[in-house]
């Protein structure tokens, strides 16, 4: 494109900038950063101490006076479009920040250009540093099991300063030098001085040049120093006489570079000019090594303004280094005036400004951060304010300096035809100083004119972002209604890459585009609906009778190339023809009428048509699009073999022409188009009458005489046959034509026929050509008389569905024969060319819409070529919207709390205070909670719709998801989509096998099976309790089993969404059956610690819209929560409140010789609380038991005969002892769980004691290790099961029996597992939450409540109570002795209006934050702090890699230095729950399943190195073993074999 002044100079030196990029504090990209430049913005940051304390700041340090709550910070630095960039979340979340912000302005720089890295042909270079990645100092080191997991090398390519560059080139697919610098606070003016040598050198073509530094914890103060670079209050005043320091600060800024003259020539749009640039160091001769010196700087500024060739006094404007330091400032003034005076002792010429008065110090970011703020300033002739100066620094004489601070947005216009210069500073720390001269860019000749019509191309990677760029594009256009439409269509075809979801606009004028493209379901936007595939063309060439007057007249006017073939071609026909064609294919006005006549004349028409279908094909192959195939219809295989080389244009030409004049002499005929196929007419002809065509199966073409085809039409209609004759002069591919074969043939012996180059198929066989046919004479002759097999042609093409068929030629007839073909797949596309007559549109939008449409379905068009007759500019356009997602690891939470291992767990020595009742509060979720990434999401569906609106919804916000409805067997029915039987554990297995095979790693996991609709006064027995357990408990259970199975163990958390769980308001209807998933979502992470898992309660409204909106938020945030309710518009979460419970002097609820029932009577609790009754009332008591009761006439003999231990022994002699204390006992052997056994035991016990006062619960499995307490890993379902037949069965039976006896009380003896969890205890927990819930339900309904009492941990010989464990804490001391739980016994029954009451006897509160909130793993941190760094005196280090890999582990879990081999994991601190975790980590690292024994059996490193080994060494020679047997097959025959198989 010429320079609008033709006398601008053009130095070979000048590199010109051709696009910025960049994010800045206050602004997300470049134009929100020109306009707070120019509003005079601040754009420093203030904080809360609630902002510093989230991110992690002690409160030590901000409350320290002289800490600063300031500093400059990006928006959404969290935020990354992995999926675009091809990276996996987990890679997305371990690379540091600063490289993915780096990675998508790089993008958009270069896209903004105009550019596609792609299929440009030249080199790209990149020259860029970063900052110290805080991300992995801060976040990332914290997590070493996730660190470990990836593996070092991964670790330093993702985290490492080096490979910034090398990773964008990679990803953006630069092949120029990639080249890291790192030169402190210089970095990235230093980055664009390189740029420009290696540009200059020819090294590359266009070059990246940047820097970014991102600091994390991100929203962070400084602590001011007095004499230091900081700031005291958080403002940077420079060249002020206040001016104290700087502001840290976050940047990133990019620019790309060409060689100016090349920047011309390629019609790119500049933004200013390099003149100049040079960098140096301080070397020594400064005072100290951070110090700056005017030396360096003078000559740095000299050595720039040499190189430019350009004078001082002509630079206008300078963007300093301006640290507002006290020190720095003067310096650099000081520099700046040696420099300029030696050329100049003109004063006050020259603005100075320093952008970290706006946004801080940028660090890395800072001098292309000025270098983008002075190119702005020279593009818009404006020079922004310098902020916060008011007197200058008395360091300073400006008065006498070229210099002065501009303090005022201020025009800046050109000098004495000079054009606007300017000059920019960075100076690093360490002494690398550079400078950059720049100038205004040359002022560019208007654009030209171009087609009336504009094809615009929008694509992206996902549906969602290809709506976002479309409106984008939308709503720049309308604000830049300027701009010329072509040069919009140019940049988007040339300068986009074109990704798979794709729209395109045919437009005349930019306010139009603007309007359609702001509205998204205009029938304008025409939208891929199939796979973007690489597809082939397929040409169709129509014949005689598709011609039309001023057919593509609009093409020829506008499209060089099509009219210059046609012009060609009626050039050549001239002589033959004599007359030009082109009067009649474009005749003036007046003379249309005579045109349209002559052009039905077959002599004029054929050369016509072949004129126009040639010069169309031509023109389509201009433009990239080849045939890959081809057909004719009759005259127009003609064009197809011409294209094909079989013979060459002037030899088509004649012969067309020949052939339409041969035609011409001969007698007139008639063509009929019959609906009948070819088998059905046959009959019906006479010798008169032929086939001249079959272009559809069922319907022909008949040609001969008029008076035949009369007679045949009348025969049809009478048949009521509907036939229409065609407007032909004459019978082709009849018998009419015989008259002219021999001549016809004998003008193809005169001419040189060619084999074809381009395969095309055969009207005359209805397959392929062969050479032999093309070659012959005859063929020819053949092919004007024989029938025209269209319709079979059309079959070959049929066979590869995804080439596209094109119509290149008038109207629509051949693609209508096409679509019609009942053979044709119906995915094959078919479009034309040149529109029907009949279609009142511009032929060149009839055209650009087919391109489109090409496009759209994945052809490869060369956008080059279709602009090659333009000369066009680049121009800044809206870049690709990227979809951005948060991949962030955080530090742990309590990193800098407290530590609260020093909370005394100490038993609290007041029983009153023990007890709790479980409580809920009104707690939103707040905007300043960290929202979690979600990427990909595994969703077990429920039935009642809510799941698939939940699916749509992730969906929507392009997260992965597969999702899992109930069914018979384990089942693929689509993509995504799967069934599975609840009750086979199978088929868990089958899921998570399948998902490794995906590579589907969920990070969250919605199980939505305990959502189901409400029914009222449905009876709870126990067929709906069983169902219920395979959608919920059991549904979790097999899922973590089978992942653990299968390691497939990743950080996850599942979100296990229910209903009617939860009593808050008191009006709910409970479904307990479902209760028993608590247990899991409790335990499953005290187990997998890389599980989270929470609960979601709701009410199903008959509107879920709401509901939905607030799942979408608790899925997508950060909670430490496990329970949680949604009742309406609110947020609920469980507490447990203290419930203090004062001892009665009386207790009212216990009668004297009271009638007592106890289930499980004489287990511990059950008889603890039987002696009770027995000293205090005289009680008579009921106990039952499932075990063998001997009648009481044979207790002495058994007692004699059996040993102590034995265990009816040991009953007959705690009934004796209840006898003696004055209880009168009645003991009966039955099943609590047992309907009959029960009514008869409380048959028996009313007939002879009368009626029953009081009912306790104390039946149960127990928490007895090998029956019932088992890790998740092992449990069976038998052993779920026993726990189920007690607590959940038994509570059943206990219901119906007791439903309408007056009680004074019935007290159901649960657990505290059932708040706390804890090892083993899935099942224990979860059969004590149905307990507690059930008594929350029946009491609804009843006049006589139970009370359900979550006991602490009692201290018994037989029963293990693990849940208390993991501080460290000898259990003992916690556990509640005989005494205790009697008197908390009198504590409750003295205040019997709860429901539910929890017995903890320590401080309930820091148990479940550390137990349940949060978890053991997640508090290693705080639990290595308090043990001691070495772990061995008597060291000896691993001596293999099994060993070493253990040892790691043991310190990684247990916080401890050097473990020696002989170290035992449980006397460097760890117990059954670190066991657990270090079971995980074996499984991880080893991929090998080990029993919780394990740790108690093979504690110490060597030990587990040993058993580890040989189990592999097992493994490998069973492997070996296989393969022997294998090798010997291979030596035996088919005989032996078989006979060894038989």
């Amino acid at each position: 494109m010429p320079l609008a002044n033709s006398d601008y100079s053009i130095n070979d030196a000048d590199i010109a900038i051709i696009s910025l990029a960049g994010r800045f504090p206050g602004a997300k990209d470049i134009e929100s950063f020109w306009e707070n430049l120019k509003a005079g913005v601040e754009s420093i940051s203030c904080f809360s101490e609630q902002e510093l304390l989230a991110e992690g700041v002690k409160p030590a340090l901000l409350n320290n006076p002289h800490y600063v709550k300031s500093s400059g910070v990006l928006e959404d630095i969290d935020l990354f479009d992995a999926n675009f960039f091809d990276f996996s979340p987990r890679e997305a979340e371990i690379l540091d920040p600063q490289q993915r912000l780096f990675l998508e302005c790089a993008w958009e720089a270069i896209e903004k250009a105009g550019y596609d890295p792609q299929i440009y042909k030249g080199l790209i270079g990149i020259y860029a540093g970063v900052g110290i990645n805080s991300y992995l100092l801060n976040n990332l080191i914290y997590h070493r099991d996730l660190l470990e997991s990836i593996g070092e090398y991964q670790v330093i390519l993702d985290s490492d300063k080096d490979f910034l560059p090398s990773r964008v080139a990679y990803k953006l697919n630069l092949k120029g030098p990639a080249v890291n610098i790192q030169t402190a606070c210089s970095t990235s003016l230093v980055a664009v001085h390189f740029a420009c040598q290696s540009l200059l050198s020819g090294e590359c073509d266009m070059a990246l040049a940047g820097g970014i530094t991102l600091r994390v914890p991100h929203k962070n103060g400084y602590l001011y120093q007095e004499g230091m670079i900081l700031s005291p209050d958080g403002h940077c005043r420079a060249f002020d006489a206040q001016a104290k320091g700087t502001v840290g600060s976050n940047g990133l800024g990019i620019v790309l570079l060409k060689r100016l003259e090349d920047a011309i020539a390629d019609n790119d749009c500049i933004y200013a000019i390099i003149k100049g640039s040079a960098i140096n160091n301080d070397g020594a001769v400064k005072v100290g090594y951070t110090a700056p010196s005017i030396e360096g700087q003078a000559v740095v500024i000299t050595d720039a303004l040499a190189v430019a060739d350009v004078e001082a006094d002509t630079i206008t404007y300078l963007e300093a280094h301006g640290t507002g330091t006290e020190l720095g400032d003067p310096i650099e003034i000081a520099a700046l005036n040696k420099a300029f005076r030696q050329k100049t002792q003109k004063t006050h010429f020259c603005a100075i400004g320093s952008l970290k008065s706006n946004v801080g110090h940028m660090d890395t970011a800072a001098g292309v951060g000025g270098l983008i703020k002075t190119v702005l300033a020279l593009q818009h002739k404006l020079k922004p304010p310098s902020l916060h100066f008011q007197s200058p620094n008395p360091k300073i004489d400006f008065a006498q300096s070229p210099f002065y601070v501009n303090t005022q947005l201020s025009p800046w216009e050109s000098r004495d035809d000079i054009p606007c210069r300017a000059a920019v500073s960075s100076f690093g720390i360490g002494g690398t100083n550079a400078h950059v001269i720049l100038e205004a860019a040359p002022s560019l000749s208007d654009s030209e004119t171009s087609r009336p019509w504009q094809l615009l191309l929008i694509s992206a990677k996902t549906n969602t972002a290809l709506d976002q760029a479309t409106t984008n594009l939308g709503a720049y256009l309308q604000k830049k209604s300027h701009l010329n439409l072509a040069d919009v269509a140019y940049t988007l075809s040339c300068g986009r890459r074109g990704f798979d979801q794709r729209r395109f606009l045919v437009s005349e004028n930019i306010n139009e585009s603007a309007v359609l493209l702001n509205t998204l379901n205009s029938p304008e936007l025409v939208t891929n609906t199939q796979e973007i595939k690489e597809r082939s063309v397929v040409f169709m060439f129509p014949g005689q009778g598709s011609q039309y007057v001023n057919m593509g007249l609009e093409l020829y006017q506008t499209e060089s190339d099509f009219r210059e073939q046609v012009d060609l071609c009626c050039e050549i026909l001239k002589p033959q023809l004599k007359l030009d064609l082109r009067d009649i294919l474009y005749p003036k006005p007046a003379q249309i009428p005579a045109a349209e006549q002559q052009l039905q004349q077959t002599a004029l028409s054929q050369p016509a048509i072949f004129v126009i279908e040639y010069a169309l094909a031509q023109l389509w192959q201009s433009w990239g699009i080849i045939p890959q195939a081809m057909i004719g219809h009759s005259i127009g295989e003609y064009v197809a073999a011409c294209i094909a080389g079989v013979f060459s244009l002037e030899t088509a030409l004649s012969l067309v022409a020949a052939r339409g004049q041969m035609m011409q002499q001969l007698p007139a005929g008639t063509m009929l188009s019959v609906p009948l196929s070819a088998s059905q007419i046959k009959p019906l002809l006479d010798q008169e009458l032929s086939i001249a065509a079959i272009n559809e199966p069922s319907r022909c073409v008949v040609s001969g005489t008029t008076a035949a085809i009369e007679k045949l039409e009348t025969q049809l209609t009478a048949k009521g046959v509907e036939c229409r004759r065609l407007h032909t002069s004459h019978a082709f591919h009849s018998q009419m034509m015989a008259a002219i074969l021999d001549p016809f043939t004998r003008l193809f012996t005169q001419v040189t026929l060619n084999p074809p180059k381009i395969p095309y198929v055969s009207n005359l066989t209805g397959t392929w050509i062969t050479t032999e046919q093309a070659t012959d004479p005859n063929y020819y002759s053949q092919h004007l008389r024989q029938t025209v097999l269209f319709a079979q042609g059309l079959e070959n093409f049929f066979l590869e569905p995804e080439q596209i068929l094109l119509e290149v030629g008038p109207g629509r007839v051949l693609s209508s024969f096409a679509k019609k073909h009942p053979r044709k797949p119906v995915s094959q596309q078919v479009f034309t060319s040149i529109r029907h007559p009949q279609e009142n549109q511009s032929d060149v939008g009839f055209l650009l819409t087919t391109l489109g449409n090409l496009w759209l379905a994945g052809v490869n068009i060369d956008w080059s070529n279709f602009y090659s007759q333009e000369e066009r500019y680049r121009v800044p356009l809206p870049t690709y919207p990227f979809e951005r997602q948060r991949y962030w690891i955080s530090p742990p939470e309590n990193l800098n709390l407290k530590n609260e291992t020093s909370v005394s767990l100490v038993k609290n020595p007041d029983i009153k205070n023990w007890f709790y009742i479980p409580s809920w509060k009104r707690l939103p979720l707040s905007p300043n909670q960290l929202a979690t990434s979600v990427n990909q999401v595994l969703l077990f569906i429920d039935e009642c719709g809510l799941g698939t609106e939940l699916k749509q919804q992730l969906q929507a916000q392009n997260k992965q998801t597969i999702y899992v409805k109930v069914g018979v067997a384990f089942t693929k029915q689509k993509e995504g989509i799967y069934t599975l039987n609840p009750q086979n554990p199978e088929d868990y297995i089958a899921l998570i096998k399948e998902l490794q095979n995906l590579n589907f790693i969920p990070d969250k996991v919605i199980h939505l099976w305990n959502l189901t609709t409400e029914t009222l006064n449905q009876e709870l027995d126990t067929a709906l309790i069983a169902t219920a357990q395979y959608l919920g408990f059991y549904s979790l259970l097999f899922f973590v089993q089978a992942c653990g199975k299968q390691v497939f163990l990743h950080d996850c958390e599942i979100l296990s969404i229910a209903n009617n769980i939860h009593e808050v308001t008191g009006s709910e209807i409970l479904y307990p059956e479902k209760s028993t998933i608590l247990g899991t979502v409790q335990t499953i992470p005290q187990e997998y610690p890389n599980f989270n898992c929470r609960l979601i309660d709701i009410i199903i409204p008959e509107e879920k819209q709401q509901i939905i909106k607030q799942l979408i938020a608790e899925i997508t945030t950060k909670s430490a929560e496990k329970n949680i309710a949604y009742r309406g518009q609110h947020r609920w979460v469980q507490t447990f409140a203290s419930f203090p419970l004062e001892l009665p002097t009386t207790n009212h609820k216990l009668k004297e010789n009271g009638v007592y029932f106890i289930t499980g009577g004489l287990s511990y609790l059950g008889f603890i609380l039987a002696k009770h009754l027995a000293k205090t009332v005289k009680a008579k008591l009921i106990l039952t038991g499932r075990s063998a009761v001997i009648e009481k006439a044979n207790w002495q003999q058994w007692l004699a005969t059996h040993d102590a231990e034995d265990s009816i022994s040991n009953q007959i002699r705690k009934v004796q002892e209840l006898e003696a204390l004055g209880a009168e006992v009645m003991v009966i052997s039955a099943d609590v769980a047992n309907l009959q056994q029960m009514e008869t035991a409380v048959k028996q016990a009313e007939q002879r004691f009368g009626k029953i006062n009081g009912v306790i619960h104390a039946a149960g499995a127990g928490a007895i290790w090998g029956q019932s307490i088992n890790v998740i890993e092992n449990i069976t379902k038998t052993e779920c099961e026993n726990q189920f037949t007690a607590k959940v069965y038994g509570t059943l039976v206990l219901a119906k029996i007791l439903k309408n006896k007056e009680l004074d009380f019935c007290m159901l003896t649960s657990s505290l597992s059932a708040i706390l969890g804890g090892l083993g205890f899935v099942a224990y927990a979860a059969v004590n939450t149905f307990m507690d819930t059930f008594v929350h339900n029946y009491n609804k309904t009843t006049n006589h409540p139970w009370i359900s009492v979550d006991w602490d941990g009692w201290k018994s010989n037989q029963q293990v109570i693990i849940n208390n464990q993991g501080f460290g804490e000898e259990i003992s001391e916690l556990e509640i002795t005989a005494e205790e739980g009697v008197t908390a016994f009198q504590h409750i029954l003295a205040d019997y209006q709860c429901h539910q009451l929890i017995v903890s006897t320590v401080d309930l509160e820091p148990r479940i934050n550390f137990w349940v909130k949060r978890g053991l793993a997640k508090n290693q941190n705080l639990q290595a702090a308090n043990r001691k760094i070495s772990a061995s005196s008597n060291y000896i280090a691993p001596r293999n890699e099994t060993e070493e890999k253990i040892a790691n582990i043991f310190e990684f879990l247990l916080g401890v230095n050097q473990v020696s081999i002989h170290d035992s994991f449980l006397e460097l601190g760890g117990d059954s729950l670190t066991g657990t975790q270090l079971l995980s980590k074996l499984k991880q690292t080893f991929a090998m399943n080990l029993p919780i024994s394990t740790v108690f059996e093979s504690p110490t490193v060597a030990q587990l190195a040993e058993l580890i080994d040989s189990k592999q060494e097992s493994g490998q020679d069973d492997m070996d073993k296989i393969n022997d047997i294998l090798n010997m097959m291979e030596l035996l025959s088919d005989d032996e074999i078989n006979s060894l198989v038989e």
